[in-house]
């Protein structure tokens, strides 16, 4: 009897099966230092217990993509195993800081399926929730990615694409308990920006560019957990290439946006996101943003922005797509996403 996993496939997902994901992961402060040391973050509510608490918080939380990471890490063995692609992002939203001493675990709900025409892949849906040791949710995002088929002549589903809100209303952003930023302190913080110093529409080039290190990019999967093989395999391919998990790409981008969104202090949701082109080993990231929408909150001296991220690798900037609407080739994340910020 066989001992090891291959990884499930296409034809063996389920609609409306809930998987329980396995190994349950404790958070320390070496995730918050391993994070900072792979990525240019240094946003300040999460390199400083004191800036965090004299923003409400009882400590300075891990960045808010490192969760995302170690829980979308904990899917990964049961939903992208054998991926071709993660394709896209959906009604994400942060639930609750996770602090060092947090043990997090992870499930998803299928709630999606759609056979490729090729007969050799398909998409599959779902929405994972990650929960803390007290059984509380702490984030919740719905995905979808390309999975390999195993057996090319199991029968296709019938096709089911879940319909999803193209934005997260901000009547919707969870606010962290106590979280004040009537005291907020711009100058510790690195910049003066305050939410309505932001235009809709405004347009913001992050100036800076990191070059993506084969060895960087595989130490932050593994660091999460990420067991994709895509990511450190470079068999499977054609171009004998690793694909650069397209959570580094995210977690890069939002560190460089510090250059122009300092005080975009908390991501509270993620609206949508493409990973729009395959990001390898050599390739240098810039990022720039375009000021999308503002909002109120119920928490005093904070507001929210709406923001759109572009990661690229070249091209020139606040460029996204032809002129038949496709993404152009230097554009490897469109994301867009919410962030708390202060008034």
């Amino acid at each position: 009897m066989a001992k090891t996993n291959p990884g499930r496939f296409f034809e063996d997902y389920r609609l409306g099966e809930v998987i329980r994901h396995a190994v349950p992961r404790s958070v320390s402060g070496g995730e918050r230092a391993l994070y900072h040391a792979l990525y240019p973050a240094r946003h300040a509510l999460y390199s400083s217990n004191e800036f965090a608490r004299a923003s409400g918080l009882p400590d300075s939380p891990i960045d808010d993509m490192a969760a995302f990471h170690i829980v979308f890490g904990k899917s990964v063995p049961d939903i992208s195993l054998n991926a071709v692609a993660n394709l896209g992002y959906a009604e994400t939203r942060w639930l609750r800081p996770v602090y060092p001493g947090d043990t997090l675990r992870a499930q998803s709900e299928v709630i999606g399926l759609k056979q490729n025409s090729s007969g050799k892949t398909g998409v599959v849906y779902v929405r994972t929730t990650g929960f803390n040791q007290h059984e509380l949710p702490v984030m919740e995002f719905v995905r979808w990615v390309m999975v390999r088929k195993n057996n090319l002549d199991a029968p296709a589903p019938d096709p089911v694409v879940p319909r999803t809100a193209p934005v997260v209303a901000p009547e919707r952003l969870v606010i962290p308990a106590g979280l004040d930023f009537t005291n907020y302190d711009f100058g510790l913080a690195g910049e003066p920006h305050r939410r309505d110093d932001y235009e809709i529409g405004e347009l913001i080039d992050h100036v800076d560019g990191v070059t993506i290190e084969e060895a960087e990019h595989m130490m932050a999967t593994r660091l999460w957990q990420n067991t994709s093989k895509t990511h450190f395999d470079a068999t499977p391919r054609a171009d004998g290439k690793r694909l650069i998990y397209g959570g580094h790409v995210m977690s890069m981008a939002r560190a460089l946006s510090f250059n122009g969104l300092a005080n975009a202090q908390m991501i509270a949701a993620i609206n949508a996101g493409s990973h729009a082109n395959p990001c390898f080993a050599g390739d240098t990231v810039r990022a720039w943003s375009e000021v999308l929408d503002r909002a109120d909150t119920d928490a005093p001296g904070v507001g929210a922005l709406r923001l759109r991220l572009v990661a690229t690798k070249g091209g020139e900037p606040f460029t996204l797509r032809d002129a038949e609407g496709k993404y152009l080739p230097h554009v490897l994340l469109d994301l867009d996403y919410w962030v708390l910020v202060p008034l």
